[in-house]
């Protein structure tokens, strides 16, 4: 039975995309070229870059007498490499394009082989030794028993004692250089392990994100588990297993004191004489130890944060409902199709057409370059129909505008005393409108209560502006009357 359940188990593995990397006819060029592109260098590119780069080294290895035949284009490859899961592609927040990377498991068969090239020993003295002080620690630390606690304690004052005792005659034990630059390259190792666990705990938060959208749907009643939480403003992503434990190493990364010892032991190790045997990767990974976590565990607590707060939204929106309501649509169309697949068949006409998408194929040779004489604009001037102003909105603007009311009724009380009527234009022909449009405004507000307004009947007025413009409106015809002028006073 448990061959059985091992056999079933690597064959669904074997459809996996680190099993399909490894078990490719093309693997050593594929390893090659996505170790290169993508893990060495820049581990997040634009798909524009990547696919130049891509192309470059295509046409090197096609130019080299190889037994490597690259038949596809750089944007076919990326194409299936994206179908197979050996890349990711995302498209950031603010970014102008999208921007390409390996996933999870492409850097596990990457690394797998790379570790089964270099041949590496694993039984090295150092690993033994951070093996045993693993164990003493946890066997201190989960010591519960007072008296064999205190004795380990004084027993490694003793040795503390002793070695301070050493030290001050001037005998001082360190490791040989061989072994210290084994010691390293372990420790590097595991930093490295450590720096792409960061992959692994943002596509769990990608995973998790998506379960609590699917029970959100999914939840037949009112209220779910997580909405409750959500509507309770709780961060059910922050408050998540995987969310604490991130929290918790995220806090410790930034804890002052304890960065800037690490900085303090990574500068000093980088200037002992042991560590020139050191390749210039492996130093500028001790150099940047620091600053790589930082960013990389900055990037997966944007990606937290982002997932937190779009999932607070997806549900304060109620925009969840929708695809509630779409979900039970689906399940019920699956339903009644179940239902009738023994009396319909698959073949029968159901009555509606589907029109197919298409796109209209043209030959490069066919098209025509841009003649900008073709499209000239015509430049020419014309002078616009003057604006129609309705009284009904005249209250309104001189309700909130400050208009001199006081001396336009001057004006017409003067004008009105030599004639017997006068209409809006031949008043602004003889005074002008010092307060442009509003002087216009406050005569046709004025004439509405002292005026005689001609119904269907417009005039031209024309007065100039601050500006020195001159501008003309078509506005109501408006007559005051000699025998009207004392309600002007």
């Amino acid at each position: 039975m448990k061959y059985r359940q091992r056999i079933a188990g690597y064959q669904r593995l074997r459809e996996q995309p680190l099993w399909k990397l490894l078990a490719s006819d093309r693997a050593p060029v594929l390893v090659g070229l996505l170790q290169g592109l993508l893990l060495e260098a820049d581990r997040r590119i634009p798909g524009s870059i990547l696919a130049e780069r891509l192309q470059q080294q295509l046409d090197a290895l096609n130019g080299e007498e190889l037994d490597v035949e690259l038949p596809r284009t750089a944007q076919a490859y990326i194409a299936y490499w994206l179908a197979q899961g050996w890349l990711v592609r995302r498209l950031p927040e603010g970014a102008s394009e999208e921007e390409y990377e390996l996933s999870r498991q492409a850097v596990q068969a990457i690394r797998f082989i790379a570790g089964v090239e270099h041949n590496a020993s694993l039984a090295t003295e150092s690993r033994l030794a951070m093996v045993m002080q693993q164990i003493s620690q946890l066997a201190q630390q989960t010591e519960a028993d007072p008296e064999a606690r205190l004795a380990a304690l004084k027993a490694e004052r003793d040795r503390i004692d002793a070695e301070i005792a050493q030290v001050s005659t001037g005998k001082v034990s360190a490791l040989d250089g061989k072994r210290a630059l084994e010691r390293t390259r372990d420790v590097i190792r595991l930093a490295d392990d450590l720096a792409e666990d960061f992959r692994r705990v943002r596509d769990d938060f990608e995973q998790l994100n998506r379960r609590f959208r699917e029970r959100i749907i999914d939840d037949e009643g009112a209220r779910g588990d997580v909405l409750d939480r959500l509507f309770n403003g709780v961060d059910v992503i922050g408050e998540s297993d995987a969310g604490r434990s991130f929290q918790a190493f995220w806090d410790l990364l930034n804890d002052p004191q304890r960065s800037a010892e690490l900085d303090v032991a990574l500068d000093t190790v980088l200037n002992r004489g042991f560590t020139r045997k050191l390749d210039r990767n492996e130093r500028n990974f001790l150099r940047n130890f620091t600053s790589t976590l930082l960013e990389r565990g900055g990037q997966v607590h944007e990606v937290m944060q982002h997932f937190a707060r779009s999932l607070r939204g997806f549900v304060q929106s109620r925009g969840y409902l929708e695809q509630r309501r779409l979900n039970q649509l689906l399940k019920q169309a699956q339903g009644q199709a179940l239902q009738l697949r023994d009396e319909v068949r698959p073949t029968a006409p159901t009555g509606f057409v589907l029109p197919l998408s298409s796109a209209r194929i043209r030959s490069i040779g066919q098209w025509r370059l841009h003649d900008p004489r073709t499209h000239q604009v015509d430049t020419s001037i014309y002078y616009a129909e003057a604006a129609e102003i309705t009284l009904d909105s005249v209250g309104d603007l001189v309700a909130q505008s400050e208009i001199d009311v006081r001396t336009l009724k001057d004006n017409l009380f003067m004008l009105l005393g030599s004639r017997p009527r006068l209409s809006i234009s031949q008043v602004l022909r003889e005074r002008p409108a010092r307060q442009g449009l509003g002087s216009v405004i406050g005569y046709l507000s004025i004439g509405t209560r002292h005026g005689r307004v001609m119904t269907d009947q417009l005039e031209t007025v024309e007065w100039t502006g601050g500006d020195g413009v001159v501008r003309r409106a078509r506005v109501p015809l408006i007559w005051f009357l000699k025998e009207r002028r004392d309600e002007l006073v």
